[in-house]
């Protein structure tokens, strides 16, 4: 049976992208946020996951504000990297699991959350700056991914709760599947920021430091944080911490935290990440 072997939590600050990219990636500015990722990366190169469910939110790439999913989920064979008005990222495409997905898509919609199957799209950087940070610049990605896309750009986002529950429905797909696969979840976006207004460029690292901590301590109570906490404490983008909650709740009830790294500032923004196993 397939099994859920790890969670990865990671910000996916576009200009990070933009830095790898561009070749700036020992520049004094960007040098100290690329080495707080050298020892996820050691680690997922000695054991890589056959799949990643990656977990993203859309920037008005795939979706316009026309039409916005609460949750979806990619099952297609092959996912372009998307042109975010300056050209697509020179990345590889993203190869899908449909099988996994379509077999996912199934269950959890049986389980009563409504996805919604998308079998073409392209992702952008909230998908593809993750993979750059784990992967560095393959010339082929070394894992195929679900990509699971949540709204979190147009009001009202789904609750901590909601997607802490989407994560355990996912485990219980993933557990239900019978071919033979690690499989890796990961929740991007966050931490603390807010893009504009009078509080653009706001940073929280108390907020921070606690939903760090929570996240092996605490994981019910972070379920039950309400959108105007996160609004408050963490920036109108500090929403996107709920995807978190996704692959954490996809790790059951207990987990081992085996890295944390979280720097200020990246472009305007809070980086955090850790990493964390299920435990039983």
């Amino acid at each position: 049976m397939a099994r859920i072997t790890a969670g990865v939590a990671t910000s996916h600050v576009p200009a990070i992208g933009a830095a790898i990219d561009l070749g700036r990636s020992g520049d004094d500015y960007w040098r100290p946020v690329l080495a707080g990722y050298e020892w996820a990366r050691r680690w997922i190169a000695a054991s890589p996951p056959d799949v990643v469910v990656l977990v993203y939110n859309d920037h008005a790439s795939a979706f316009s504000l026309e039409v916005i999913p609460t949750f979806a989920i990619g099952c297609a064979e092959t996912f372009e990297p998307a042109d975010e008005g300056f050209g697509p990222r020179p990345v590889p495409p993203v190869e899908g699991h449909p099988d996994l997905a379509c077999h996912i898509a199934q269950s959890v919609i049986l389980d009563e959350f409504d996805l919604t199957v998308i079998n073409k799209m392209d992702v952008d950087h909230g998908l593809t700056v993750p993979m750059s940070l784990l992967f560095g610049q393959p010339e082929a990605w070394p894992v195929r991914v679900v990509p699971v896309a949540v709204n979190v750009v147009q009001y009202p986002p789904p609750t901590g709760n909601r997607c802490y529950a989407l994560g355990e429905a996912i485990a219980r797909a993933v557990a239900s599947f019978p071919e033979d696969l690690d499989v890796h979840v990961w929740g991007t976006g966050g931490m603390s920021h807010q893009l504009q207004g009078p509080r653009a460029g706001l940073i929280n690292r108390e907020f921070d430091g606690a939903f760090l901590d929570r996240l092996v301590s605490d994981p019910e109570g972070l379920r039950r944080i309400p959108h105007i906490e996160y609004l408050r404490e963490a920036g109108s983008e500090g929403i996107e911490l709920v995807m978190w909650l996704i692959m954490r709740g996809a790790l059951g009830p207990d987990v081992r935290e085996l890295r944390r790294f979280y720097h200020v500032p990246a472009s305007n923004t809070a980086v955090g990440h850790v990493v964390l196993e299920p435990v039983g």
